[in-house]
């Protein structure tokens, strides 16, 4: 009787154990579906080009589907959307924009669509645009700074909170880890570049779009023209850079990559300053290429300002 006890005691342990894994499963499987849904079924979030695509990426985690309206290497300013981007953005659960008048186009493209969006540069204090037909409008490019993305992120999560509450904790606590790398590259631009003579803390470029990462770093800001609309630079303001260039013996002059360099090589000619590289501002690369994320863009973009000006390798 003891031994029988025993082994029917043995059974029935194993029995309820075996039952209470299987509910503990399910109850998993049931809490937990949200996590599991495929690509397809989950929530999507659309952004106006690639650089805000992969700031939302990294604070949605696996718990959203991020796509971008605009593709790799479009310029974002002039873009026109097609009946393909209407229709995809019908369908999303949420638009993400920068704002600040960069996506000019946007407000057509959505005034017709029940869909809620957030403009993500909210709380982002403008610089002003100083120059030509622009003048007095902010400067949209305030992705250009870490700091501001810092506040992007923040904008970001409460978008998300608000489309899914269940998942944001999960959104937080991916903010907090990617506001840390954000906070790493702006500390190290700030360090490289503080050694510098005061006349050489000059950032020259083709367009404007550097006011927000010049100021982080307390550089003056010099442009061909102020925002890419034409594209084409004039004769005077080719001229109006060589003699900043001159009078100020910068080292080192750049261009964006979604223009043609052609105009500030005009200033590399005229002046001591070397080409210092290809900086990356609108759009981001293939996934094979230098930039396909924003951390890596703005890595880039602060390596190679540092090296240039400074004459580090």
């Amino acid at each position: 009787m003891p031994s029988s006890h025993f082994k029917l005691t043995t059974r029935s342990i194993t029995l309820l154990s075996t039952i209470a894994t299987a509910l503990l499963l399910t109850g998993c499987a049931s809490s937990g579906a949200k996590d599991n849904l495929s690509q397809e079924e989950k929530p999507v979030v659309l952004t106006t080009f690639t650089v805000l695509a992969d700031i939302a990426e990294n604070v949605a985690g696996d718990h959203l589907r991020i796509e971008s309206i605009t593709k790799v290497g479009a310029e974002i300013h002039g873009y026109e959307p097609t009946p393909g981007d209407i229709k995809k953005a019908a369908s999303a659960d949420l638009i993400l924009d920068n704002g600040m008048n960069l996506e000019a186009w946007f407000g057509q493209f959505v005034g017709g669509l029940n869909v809620p969006h957030a403009v993500i540069s909210d709380k982002v204090v403008p610089i002003d645009i100083s120059e030509d037909a622009y003048t007095g409008k902010p400067n949209p490019h305030a992705w250009m700074s870490p700091l501001n993305v810092q506040i992007y992120v923040d904008n970001i999560v409460e978008a998300f909170s608000d489309l899914d509450p269940a998942n944001s904790v999960a959104y937080s606590q991916n903010a907090e880890a990617y506001k840390d790398q954000l906070q790493n590259v702006h500390d190290e631009l700030v360090t490289e570049l503080s050694h510098l003579p005061p006349n050489q803390r000059a950032l020259v470029t083709c367009e404007g779009a550097f006011s927000y990462l010049a100021r982080d770093a307390t550089l003056t800001e010099k442009y061909i023209w102020a925002v890419n609309a034409e594209q084409q630079a004039t004769p005077q303001q080719i001229t109006s850079a060589i003699e900043f260039v001159k009078k100020n013996q910068v080292p080192a002059v750049f261009c964006e990559s979604t223009v043609s360099d052609a105009p500030m090589q005009q200033v590399v000619e005229a002046t001591d300053a070397k080409y210092g590289g290809t900086l990356y501002v609108d759009s981001l690369s293939e996934s094979n290429g230098p930039v396909p994320t924003y951390l890596e863009l703005i890595r880039h973009d602060t390596q190679t300002i540092i090296q240039a000006l400074t004459g580090k390798n």
